[in-house]
């Protein structure tokens, strides 16, 4: 039997703070909405090259930072979307990620 992941974000206040700029912005740049429903989470984006490309970063750094969030890009429609989930206990994580990408960047 494996051991669960822990649910701990290894990202230092800094590096968490960048981050979440960086969500902020995308998402008032491209985000067109957001649903969430049985723990995960979707969000839908204008689907562009530069928008897929930051998305792909996104959830590559997630997976490595909080290895507990199961993150994915899809199509569907003529949209880019992601889903964002969470190991058990994990859910509050996934719902913050989630709602970084309808905050406004931060000054």
């Amino acid at each position: 039997m494996t051991d669960p992941q822990p649910i701990a974000c290894t990202l230092g206040a800094g590096g968490l703070s960048q981050r979440l700029d960086e969500i902020a912005a995308l998402g008032a740049e491209s985000l067109l909405g957001h649903e969430a429903g049985g723990g995960v989470h979707t969000l839908r984006f204008r689907q562009n090259e530069a928008t897929r490309r930051q998305l792909e970063e996104i959830a590559d750094a997630e997976a490595r930072c909080c290895s507990f969030l199961d993150l994915g890009i899809s199509e569907r429609d003529s949209d880019l979307v992601l889903t964002i989930a969470a190991a058990e206990g994990g859910e509050p994580v996934a719902q913050a990620l989630a709602l970084a990408f309808m905050q406004r960047k931060r000054e």
